[in-house]
């Protein structure tokens, strides 16, 4: 553990964080920011070496330091309930809710023919996943809907829900999240006629901040055959309840 920690250490010494200057972003304070969803890029922003440290690692410098949130929420960790809270959260972190981060946890897919001859659109609806906002680390809850039109291959339908979530077990904006689905569809079944529609519930908003308990929101990515609107309607009417 007093390896990884000072790594970490090192780490943050030369970062030289400071709230006035990295919380500033084209002239805007984080708190202007608020929740607005930006987006940097398609990719999940990783830096360099995020793998040197393995999983048992990784999770004795969560615990290290997530006992000292607690402490400086003045939380007594000689309870019983509370004594084991640290690595409890560790583990979530590296093995269940952020294990997206890690391309080792990448599901494998594996393409065969499509024997069946079948050319219209497949669809997978309400894929129930839960993702964590990266603004503020609270859950996202939703549903995603893809659907794709063979191009002569196709995969298990249980692959579909996997790269669903693999990509929901990460920080996330739901914005980079429905592309990134989209974009591992594309890869994965060797054609553009993807689609993605993600509706959401986003506690960032309805646990805290403006409270709104009742919004949702909605992202879609329509490529290839799906950019028609006749493909579109087709295939919303598949998916409304």
């Amino acid at each position: 553990m007093r390896e990884a920690l000072d790594k970490t250490t090192m780490k943050n010494r030369e970062i030289k964080y400071s709230v006035e200057n990295d919380f500033n972003l084209n002239g805007f304070t984080i708190d202007e920011i608020g929740d607005s969803h930006l987006l940097t890029g398609l990719e999940t922003p990783m830096v360099e070496g995020a793998f040197d440290l393995s999983d048992s690692e990784k999770k004795e410098v969560i615990a290290f330091h997530f006992r000292a949130i607690m402490e400086a929420l003045g939380l007594d960790l000689n309870d019983d309930s509370l004594r084991g809270t640290p690595l409890r959260v560790a583990k979530m972190y590296v093995e269940e809710i952020f294990s997206g981060l890690n391309p080792k946890n990448k599901p494998k897919v594996a393409l065969f023919d499509n024997k069946y001859q079948y050319k219209q659109m497949l669809v997978e609806k309400n894929i129930t996943f839960y993702s964590n906002c990266e603004h503020h680390f609270v859950p996202i809850i939703g549903k995603a809907h893809v659907a794709y039109i063979s191009s002569g291959k196709v995969i298990g339908l249980s692959k579909l829900n996997r790269i669903v979530q693999y990509f929901a077990k990460r920080p996330q904006v739901q914005e980079r999240l429905t592309n990134q689905i989209a974009d591992e569809l594309k890869q994965a079944l060797e054609t553009e006629d993807i689609a993605v529609i993600i509706d959401a519930k986003h506690l960032c908003v309805s646990s805290r901040g403006i409270k709104d308990e009742t919004s949702s929101t909605i992202t879609s990515f329509y490529g290839g055959a799906f950019e028609s609107a006749e493909k579109i309607a087709e295939l919303q009417n598949y998916i409304k309840d």
